[in-house]
């Protein structure tokens, strides 16, 4: 089968031809791929960035937000029949009886980092055009999400990032439900940004997005279709940004910029909470008001946590949130999808950035 591969020691990113993949246990599923997502860290893998191959392969097949339809089942798999669409989680757990996130199928919160990840590190991921996985990390899809559902991994980590954000607010007298009526504010409008906007308006908060973006950008308008206020970082300091929008409660970092996400975290307000989800560039030094930082956390009781991946619940979630964002919004959810591209068009599209986001039609 055909595939879209990187190859790590000699440098290369182009299409490979594959074995493919068939069933080997009695739980397994294989999927026709109908969709994945191209996304940043796409791009960083086939800029050499980072990425793993498999131990026994020279390449590593790329795609991590994948759509598809199973064609054929185990004969003990049966949450899934052939007909089905569903997508594929990322994460796999470490083989530690002594990580007990990996036991609890949460590796997402992998205590030894020797967890695998599908199309990042050392395992083959979904740009290609079949795959086999254990029916325990695919979630099934309803139907009338075929047209967005390949958007659901990267809402996922909106998703789990307000799973944290709830048990930090959670820790306040009454619950987090005070929070609801603060302005939150979201750091950065690409994919992750945005549908962590949506998640925010569907949960009732009144939501502030801070990018750098142009009014006549696709970004932009999103933004302005789900009911958000943008705030132009080229134009607006974060000092602004809190002025314009009041006692923020709440900020969802998906930039990956830190000086940035830095300064508007000494604007975070009285009991806020901020959720870092960017993952920045190894860059020279960054110098930050620390003093000013530090005494902000403590002297207003100020939350801080990263988080990386999610678990099954958080991809079910995301396929019910979905549903929710078309009902609301719809012209906001149809408008992430900019560009489709035949899988041997990806190739261009993974070494430049354009739109908001691409993807690779497989049929």
């Amino acid at each position: 089968m055909k595939a879209m591969a990187v190859f790590p020691s000699s440098r290369e990113l182009r299409l490979v031809e594959h074995p493919e993949p068939e069933l080997s246990g009695a739980r397994q599923v294989k999927l026709r791929i109908l969709e994945t997502g191209i996304c940043g860290t796409d791009r960083e893998i086939a800029s050499f960035a980072y990425g793993m191959a498999p131990g026994d392969c020279a390449y590593l097949i790329l795609g991590h937000e994948a759509l598809g339809e199973v064609v054929e089942v185990g004969g003990e798999a049966t949450s899934l029949a052939p007909g089905d669409l569903a997508v594929l989680t990322v994460r796999r757990p470490c083989p530690h009886e002594h990580c007990v996130p990996c036991i609890h199928e949460r590796q997402d919160f992998c205590l030894t980092g020797d967890f695998t990840e599908r199309g990042i590190k050392e395992a083959h991921g979904y740009m290609a055009e079949y795959a086999v996985e254990d029916e325990r990390f695919l979630v099934r899809v309803p139907p009338e999400l075929r047209n967005v559902a390949v958007l659901t991994e990267p809402l996922t980590v909106a998703e789990k990032a307000m799973e944290q954000a709830h048990v930090l607010m959670s820790r306040m007298p009454g619950g987090d439900d005070g929070s609801r009526r603060r302005p939150a504010v979201v750091l950065g409008a690409g994919p992750i940004g945005l549908l962590g906007a949506m998640k925010l308006r569907d949960c009732g908060y009144e939501t502030w997005v801070y990018s750098r973006d142009e009014p006549d950008s696709a970004n932009f308008k999103i933004v302005s279709a789900m009911g958000a206020r943008f705030v132009d970082a080229q134009r607006h300091s974060p000092g602004e940004l809190a002025e314009m929008a009041g006692d923020i409660g709440l900020v969802y970092e998906a930039a990956g910029v830190a000086k940035v996400s830095f300064e508007v975290l000494g604007e975070l307000g009285v009991n806020g909470v901020f959720i870092f989800s960017g993952i920045p560039a190894l860059k020279a030094p960054l110098e930050v008001d620390s003093e000013r930082i530090m005494r902000n956390m403590v002297l207003k009781n100020q939350a801080i946590a990263g988080t990386v991946n999610a678990g099954h619940a958080s991809y079910k979630q995301a396929l019910t949130d979905l549903a929710s964002f078309l009902r609301r919004f719809p012209s906001a959810v149809n408008a992430m999808i900019t560009a489709r591209v035949p899988l041997e068009g990806a190739r261009e599209d993974l070494l430049r950035r354009g739109g908001v986001k691409t993807v690779v039609d497989m049929v």
